[in-house]
């Protein structure tokens, strides 16, 4: 039996992807390694370039863009490794990145999903490699401001992130590179179908640990996460409001209607505070970042609109829980 499929999805990010199974290729160590490629619907040449550039490469084409988690669900049907990592599109391995994720594996007998240290491209930590489980309390205090001032804040479950000795037991880990085996992928009913992008991977991740395993963080296993890969970092209203959407879900699904509905309280409750804040920072002498201000601006009008009910456009994607 292979050790390890890796399941890379694609959508319109084929550069990233040759990027990313070029790393695989030279640093692949001698695991046995199935390589399966996704693209979820984009149909932008991956499949010629992975032909032409990665004949060992296995493409796998869906007809429409049927979202990041059951592309990966999709990807798993045609694995046979022993383990599955799912991988980024956006991500590069390091040097021994594979030999240590998967020792790791291997010494964790009640291993949930194993999670690797993710580096931006400038080799600067990623703080988003681990994570606190979403709550309505910890969604309503995150921001990027409160993560730089407070970064080993326990809250926000970043903390054990900066830990480089050995592997630590986590909440949760970063969707960029999850190690599972892949029987228990499939005895978890991999990823939910209620999630079309965001917070797939938290749910898994909590999956996992309802029953009653445990999520690992693996510094040893270093990986470059470039970010952006395959959504853009500007201003993007079906980003913002699909984000809005998984995350309630997945307080809807897993704690029930009571934390969704407080969970929408002070989501709106945020962008009230946030919004007069922003507007006054945008016309400061002060502030000469003018354009990010107002793509802060346009992101919390959105969430507004989402919070009052006007942008169920995103509900209308395949919702069956059970609570």
């Amino acid at each position: 039996m292979l050790t390890l499929s890796i399941i890379i999805v694609n959508w319109n990010s084929k550069n990233y992807v040759r990027k990313c199974l070029k790393s695989i290729q030279e640093n692949g160590d001698s695991l046995a390694t199935q390589v399966i490629v996704v693209d979820g619907g984009s149909f932008d040449g991956c499949d010629e370039m992975i032909n032409n550039e990665f004949s060992w490469v296995e493409f796998v084409q869906a007809n429409n863009n049927i979202g990041f988690g059951q592309s990966n669900n999709l990807g798993a049907t045609k694995a046979s490794g022993e383990y599955l990592l799912l991988l980024n599109p956006d991500t590069e391995l390091k040097p021994g990145a594979l030999n240590h994720l998967v020792s790791s594996a291997i010494r964790s007998p009640e291993l949930g999903i194993m999670g690797a240290r993710l580096l931006n491209s400038d080799g600067t930590l990623q703080t988003s490699s681990v994570h606190a489980l979403p709550t309505p309390l910890n969604q309503f205090l995150d921001s990027e401001l409160a993560r730089r001032i407070y970064p080993k804040s326990s809250f926000f479950g970043t903390a054990k992130a900066y830990s480089s000795q050995k592997d630590t037991e986590v909440e949760a880990v970063s969707g960029a590179c999850m190690l599972i085996r892949s029987s228990l992928f499939n005895d978890i009913g991999g990823f939910s179908s209620c999630y079309f992008m965001y917070a797939e991977d938290m749910d898994l991740c909590f999956k996992t640990r309802k029953a009653g395993l445990r999520n690992y963080h693996c510094p040893a296993c270093e990986i470059i996460h470039h970010g952006g890969g395959s959504s853009s970092q500007q201003f993007s209203k079906f980003s913002t409001v699909h984000m809005c959407e998984s995350l309630n879900r997945y307080l809807l699904i897993n704690h029930g209607s009571s934390a969704s509905n407080i969970y929408k309280f002070l989501t709106m409750l945020n962008a009230f505070i946030r919004l007069p804040l922003l507007t006054v920072w945008y016309f400061s002498s002060l502030n000469n970042k003018h354009s990010s201000t107002n793509t802060s601006i346009k992101r919390w009008l959105t969430i507004i609109r989402w919070t009052i009910g006007l942008e169920n456009w995103a509900c209308k994607t395949k919702f069956k829980p059970t609570i």
